[in-house]
């Protein structure tokens, strides 16, 4: 691709990608062009536009996509959101944005509330910081409500029923929570969930043990996304020799329930990738990473959670593992392998996928007026990429953060 100008990280006025294979809602615009001004997208078309006084980039027959969107990361590049830092912050989100991600949700872990409510105060100041990576959209509280039984990788020490004045006082000391994830089952848990919903936060169900029947109360309350799907949830269960739904048949039962699925091919692998796109289809079911801080890093030793405090996990075979390997700890994923792992390994379209990773989880965190498509008056969160899905640029809001020598 030939960008005709060294990176740049500040805002230009305007910028026309011309020559690429343009991704939109409708279909593929073949030697189409976008232009970008003042960090919103103001032309879409085929062929040349003519007197325009803008950088102008040759996407050399590459896809122009509308950028990824991560509703669920907590680290990459050797650090995580947890570690405590405004410089982890922004090491995530330049890590991710090299691989396509325009827009994440900062993830948590369960800990305590000190450290949970001093991560919020930092995402603040992290927010106003970061003009080089993908754009922070909200975060994501995973946890620390959880059933014990389905901890995962999660620290069990810090799991723990709802409790009305702690998530009260995590409600009261910032508005920038998008999204919290939490089990059903617990006591206390369609109250919170009906609390989480008054204050316009997307509810998921995660980590989770529920049955059929607690899954539809839960979904009664508002819990409508099932975090991670497939990963630490219950599927078939026997009770007094009676069989159970789980929370798996569930989501496939509720057709309004949304899912998000790692799809690295490791912890969802080909048959499962198939199976979600035949039921939940791409208008139910959004990409995620879950990528923790060994996300484009080499193999290795690494650590879940905080650096100091945190636990150390093994990546190997392209997953991170506890280190008795008896359970993954960690996607490792970054989001162009999502999308050449749906396209080769789950044989979904090209226009199905990117869907899967940008309009549909716009429309599930209520911004896809704003963002999610390649369409007129859009935030100009643009990918260009090739047949491989090996990224060659990404503009973040009209930003040039990233480009391929």
């Amino acid at each position: 691709m030939d960008h005709g100008s060294p990176l740049i990280t500040k805002k230009m006025e305007k910028i026309l990608i011309t020559n690429g294979k343009v991704i939109t809602a409708d279909g593929i615009i073949d030697h189409g062009y976008v232009l970008i001004s003042d960090g919103a997208i103001t032309a879409i078309g085929s062929g040349i536009l003519q007197d325009v006084d803008a950088l102008k980039i040759d996407a050399a027959g590459n896809y122009i996509s509308p950028g990824f969107i991560d509703l669920h990361v907590h680290g990459g590049g050797g650090a995580d959101f947890m570690d405590g830092t405004v410089a982890a912050f922004l090491t995530v989100a330049e890590t991710h944005a090299k691989y396509g991600t325009t827009a994440m949700c900062p993830t948590t872990l369960t800990s305590e509330i000190e450290d949970l409510l001093d991560t919020l105060d930092l995402y603040k100041i992290a927010d106003q910081k970061n003009d080089k990576g993908a754009q922070f959209i909200g975060m994501h509280l995973e946890g620390p409500y959880f059933n014990v039984n389905q901890r995962g990788a999660q620290d069990e020490r810090y799991i723990r029923n709802p409790d009305p004045e702690e998530y009260e006082k995590i409600l009261d000391h910032s508005d920038q929570i998008v999204r919290w994830s939490a089990a059903p089952e617990l006591p206390g848990a369609l109250e919170f969930g009906k609390r989480i919903k008054e204050k316009g936060i997307l509810l998921a169900l995660a980590h989770t043990d529920a049955v059929y029947d607690e899954v539809v109360k839960g979904h009664e309350v508002g819990y409508n996304l099932a975090t991670h799907f497939y990963s630490a949830m219950s599927g078939v269960t026997r009770k007094h020799a009676f069989r159970y739904a789980g929370v798996i048949e569930s989501c496939y039962l509720i057709d309004d329930m949304d899912v998000e699925i790692i799809a690295d091919g490791i912890h969802l692998p080909a048959p499962l990738l198939k199976l979600v796109y035949k039921f939940k289809g791409t208008d139910r079911t959004a990409l995620i990473t879950d990528a923790m801080r060994a996300a484009g890093m080499p193999p290795g030793e690494s650590v879940l959670g905080n650096l100091n405090t945190g636990m150390k996990v093994i990546v190997e075979d392209g997953v991170a593992k506890l280190l008795d390997r008896s359970s993954f700890a960690g996607s490792v994923a970054t989001a162009d392998h999502l999308v050449r792992t749906m396209i080769n390994e789950g044989g979904v379209p090209l226009m199905d996928t990117i869907k899967m990773i940008s309009s549909t989880p716009a429309r599930i965190l209520g911004i896809d007026h704003q963002k999610g498509t390649i369409a007129l008056g859009k935030d100009a969160d643009i990918v260009v990429f090739d047949e491989d899905i090996q990224i060659k640029l990404t503009i973040v809001g009209g930003r040039i953060v990233y480009q391929n020598p």
